[in-house]
């Protein structure tokens, strides 16, 4: 094989792990902000249940001023029914302290409602408080993982960056432009081998004489279709 293309070969596998370095290091963000969305969506669930917990505790005690309102009223009227001395007047107010007794049976009966919504709520408050730290031990857990990840990642990236920069110092600069050129549009494949008189990068059939310089391994050779660069590899 041409002492360049195996340089060249050893530059393309450098290449092809930094570049899935970074990718991985590209989507940690979103792994990130996956950690954030469901501990906030746990948060929020928490905190929605609570408020649905005080609005029904703040219904409860609307009711109960509510009817504490209505007993003082029938106060007020067996009061003023020992005033008066007509049978119309005295009619009249115990129909109305019936009314309000009849209008707080009805608000209690919708207090004990309440009071088994509340219960219910506080069971629902209990789970999502759970889910909560659940989502916290795991967003914790998880955040952990992914730091540590990105750093080894990271470590890993530093290292072939410097690998790559010696591999590169040793190719000559017009076949180093060619070759970042062709990884760069050709899907991380500038080079590629030979096989069955066959390009493997576009699978196209080369000329018998493309064939030909490429095993002879004396000049850097050019697929005649794709323009990647080609060595020998039939076995």
């Amino acid at each position: 094989m041409l002492k360049d293309i195996e340089n060249l070969l050893i530059l393309q596998d450098r290449d092809r792990k930094i570049r899935a370095l970074k990718a991985e290091l590209k989507v940690a963000p979103t792994e990130r902000k996956g950690l954030e969305d469901l501990l906030t969506g746990a948060t929020a669930k928490t905190e929605a249940e609570k408020q649905k917990g005080r609005e029904i505790e703040v219904e409860r005690k609307k009711l109960e001023n509510d009817a504490r309102a209505k007993r003082d009223q029938i106060a007020k009227y067996n009061q003023q029914k020992l005033q008066t001395r007509k049978n119309e007047e005295y009619q009249a107010l115990t129909n109305e302290a019936n009314r309000c007794e009849a209008e707080i049976q009805g608000i209690e009966d919708r207090e004990l409602g309440l009071m088994e919504q509340a219960e219910q709520q506080k069971a629902a408050v209990g789970d999502a408080e759970r889910g909560l730290a659940e989502a916290k031990a795991l967003h914790a857990r998880q955040s952990q993982h992914l730091d540590e990840k990105i750093q080894a990642l990271q470590v890993q990236l530093t290292d072939l960056e410097a690998q790559r920069s010696g591999s590169a110092a040793g190719i000559d600069e017009d076949l180093l432009d060619t070759y970042n050129r062709l990884f760069a549009s050709k899907h991380d494949s500038a080079i590629v081998a030979v096989e069955h008189e066959v390009c493997g990068g576009c699978h196209m059939k080369l000329t018998p004489s493309t064939v030909a310089k490429t095993k002879a391994a004396k000049t850097v050779t050019h697929c005649d279709h794709c323009g990647r660069m080609l060595y020998y590899g039939d076995v």
